[in-house]
């Protein structure tokens, strides 16, 4: 297994992107766990026009923050992470979200996962081992809908499509930097890296309950996010490649 020296002695730039929204009660815990656990990444917290005092504490618990002046939602939040690592050359980004609910002590076994399978992006799985916490009944009856959608669309086999932990290689960040879904981004950016023939395999992880903060989805919103997903990764799947190709394929 990799360790932290081998992180430093094969160079590589890695940036934890963090996407926050009103997450003040939990944000110096998640900001202080990966300075603990992956001390070889760089913390870049996207305030995503939080109304408490999300960005002053991130800042103040030493990571890099950018500060939106509007809420932008979770895909904007999280392209602008990817533009980020984009302009300043990382070879690796994580997403970790901004409520706990992610174990940066994780984060080893997602990069040993890329190195050795050579996905452009490795997802963070709760459902392989089921271990922790593992969604609400109604949830994960709409995430199993979403599974086999996802598999049949793509033809490969995912358990947690709706999983935020995900880490990209420089080709993927690339493209994400460049294109991402908006609203709720997590199953149609899986169906984007197929459309450009990127590949993503899951890494089973233990995940947590939200430490704080609001969810954006609520109970009520469950069935329209549903209906609103489905279609939109089925208009995904329909759509032509864009100008990325040329300068990215291989």
């Amino acid at each position: 297994m990799l360790n932290h020296r081998q992180h430093h002695l094969n160079n590589n730039k890695i940036l934890a992107i963090v996407p926050a929204y009103n997450e003040e009660e939990g944000i110096e815990q998640v900001i202080a766990s990966l300075q603990k656990h992956t001390p070889y990444a760089d913390i870049l917290v996207i305030n995503d026009g939080s109304t408490d005092e999300t960005g002053q504490l991130a800042e103040n618990a030493g990571a890099m923050v950018l500060h939106l002046c509007c809420n932008l939602g979770i895909g904007g939040a999280v392209q602008t992470g990817y533009r980020y690592a984009a302009e300043n050359g990382y070879d690796y980004a994580v997403q970790i979200d901004g409520d706990g609910q992610h174990n940066p002590s994780d984060l080893d076994k997602l990069l040993n996962g890329m190195r050795e399978t050579g996905a452009d992006m490795v997802v963070g799985s709760r459902f392989i081992e089921k271990e922790g916490f593992q969604s609400t009944f109604t949830r994960k009856l709409g995430i199993d809908l979403l599974v086999g959608l996802v598999t049949r669309l793509t033809g490969k086999r995912i358990t947690d499509p709706t999983s935020g932990y995900r880490l990209c290689n420089r080709r993927a960040i690339a493209l994400f930097a460049q294109e991402y879904p908006t609203d709720y981004p997590e199953v149609e950016a899986l169906v984007l890296l197929d459309n450009y023939q990127l590949s993503f395999k899951e890494i089973p992880v233990v995940m947590n309950e939200r430490q704080g903060g609001v969810s954006s989805i609520s109970p009520l919103q469950s069935i329209y996010y549903m209906c609103k997903v489905i279609l939109a990764i089925l208009i995904m799947k329909t759509r032509k490649k864009k100008a990325w190709e040329m300068s990215h394929d291989t």
